[in-house]
């Protein structure tokens, strides 16, 4: 892959417009980030527009940069050192291959430091992050290990109980051990503390909220669970279930449900929070909130790899799991696929409901904290139009039918003065900002519009939506940052 490839395909990549030799630190914590993570690549010789500067003396520099990251990185991480050449200029491209053997350390300067992958960023890492480094240059993640706590002292009525379901057998106790419930020592691992009935590790609950409105204001209902993370999987869903609506359309011969979501999207995505949540950050549970317009799922930890899901395409990203134990007892009781492809049937099971419609799409967040997932309630603000063509058809349309979708009216040509303008493309003004309730790429927004021409966009909508305050930024103060999205709270 040459350097122009590399810019336009690769995320994982720092550049540098020359080998800072006094400054050895400003590119070292890049190799320690890239090798303590999921590997990446820095170039010499680019600017940070992109612009192709080239080197002086390339040889020398890479003769320097070997011997700065032998001395400086502990352990060495394993790397390759190329050169690349364009239009006569010469540039090296210092490829940092994933480690094995996490921490990798920058050892020099009278410090200490461990860096990772968080974006299109080396940061530091907190402790927290060297944790889990440390447990994985053990080969030994999280899940894995001894909790200090006596398998005796615990039942597992819920293992036992789901097991029985799927395959109609009692539970064999020998699969304790064989399924690494147990160590050698008769311990829980952490695996097994987290599926015994009341599980030891507090910070494994669930917080369920369904809440009045858009915003987190007033609660409606609301739940707190601890226990097995079986029965938190369980009690969250029947949850959810409780506090959706499910409308439904009679056939000939059948019926069609029109549900508020989708039952394999939504419990796909709890499977997701409750086996691929960082359990080393202890202050943090799952979290359920139910709004009018959507669904949102929160779970403690970002991307194992330190990539940014928004980033990425659902369809090749590798499955990389944080809790493999976990991951397996959930897949023998059939909870997940071992193929790890939830997010994908997240998205499938919306794209395939009877009442889907675009800009109902399930949204994917991530950072160095968290994983977000938010579903999109697919019958808010289609209820008031199905109650009209109902009512018109019997000819029963209420006054205070008629006087809601009047203020409903009324409301839109103010929102549409405001706007100063109906139509935004091949949508009109209500339609686009409906689908910037939830946060979109100034891409996404454009592809739905029917648009083409970013500077058309900009210059005729996005920017004077921005200056009316009808859409913002959830960075306001990175206004060019690649991870910028734009949302509507009209």
């Amino acid at each position: 892959m040459d350097i122009k490839e590399l810019i336009g395909e690769a995320t994982d990549y720092d550049k540098k417009v020359a080998l800072e030799r006094k400054k050895p630190k400003s590119w070292c914590k890049s190799v320690s980030a890239f090798a303590n993570t999921s590997g990446g690549s820095l170039v010499f010789g680019i600017s940070n527009d992109n612009g192709l500067i080239g080197l002086e003396n390339a040889e020398e520099d890479a003769e320097v940069i070997s011997e700065e990251i032998k001395n400086r990185l502990s352990p060495v991480p394993e790397f390759m050192l190329r050169f690349d050449k364009v239009d006569n200029k010469k540039f090296i491209i210092l490829d940092v291959f994933k480690g094995m053997e996490t921490p990798y350390y920058y050892t020099a300067d009278g410090t200490t430091e461990a860096y990772v992958r968080i974006g299109n960023e080396s940061v530091k890492a907190n402790s927290t992050e060297l944790k889990r480094l440390v447990l994985r240059g053990r080969n030994s993640p999280y899940d894995m290990q001894n909790s200090g706590y006596k398998f005796e002292d615990y039942s597992f009525s819920h293992l036992k109980a789901r097991y029985y379901k799927i395959t109609k057998n009692s539970f064999d106790n020998k699969f304790f051990t064989s399924w690494n419930i147990i160590d050698t020592s008769g311990n829980l691992t952490n695996a097994g503390a987290l599926l015994a009935d009341e599980s030891p590790i507090w910070y494994s609950r669930a917080f369920c909220t369904r809440w009045n409105g858009l915003k987190k204001t007033e609660a409606i209902d609301s739940a707190e669970y601890s226990g097995s993370i079986i029965y938190l999987l369980s009690e969250s869903s029947a949850f959810i279930r409780r506090n959706m609506k499910v409308k439904w359309k009679k056939l000939p011969e059948s019926r069609v449900d029109f549900p508020d979501y989708i039952e394999r999207s939504y419990f796909e995505a709890l499977v997701n929070g409750y086996i691929h949540r960082d359990y080393l950050i202890t202050g943090g549970e799952v979290h359920v909130d139910i709004f009018d317009d959507r669904l949102e799922i929160y779970s403690p930890g970002g991307m194992v790899d330190g990539t940014m899901i928004q980033d990425r395409n659902i369809d090749y990203v590798p499955s990389e799991r944080r809790n493999p134990l976990l991951a397996d007892i959930f897949a023998r009781l059939d909870y997940m696929e071992r193929k790890g492809s939830g997010l994908g049937l997240i998205r499938d099971g919306y794209s395939n409901a009877p009442n889907f419609i675009r800009g109902k799409e399930p949204v994917f967040y991530s950072d160095s904290a968290q994983f977000r997932i938010i579903l999109p309630n697919l019958n808010y603000k289609n209820e008031m139009a199905g109650k009209l063509i109902e009512d018109d058809k019997q000819n029963k349309v209420q006054d205070r039918v008629q006087d809601r979708v009047q203020d409903r009216v009324q409301d839109d040509k103010k929102l549409i003065n405001i706007i100063g303008n109906d139509v935004i493309g091949h949508v009109t003004a209500i339609e686009f900002l409906e689908y910037c309730k939830l946060p979109r790429t100034r891409m996404e927004m454009q592809e739905f519009c029917g648009l083409a021409a970013r500077r058309n966009f900009n210059e005729r909508y996005l920017n004077p939506l921005l200056e009316k305050g009808v859409l913002k930024m959830i960075m306001p103060d990175k206004p060019k940052s690649k991870k910028q999205r734009y949302y509507s709270e009209l």
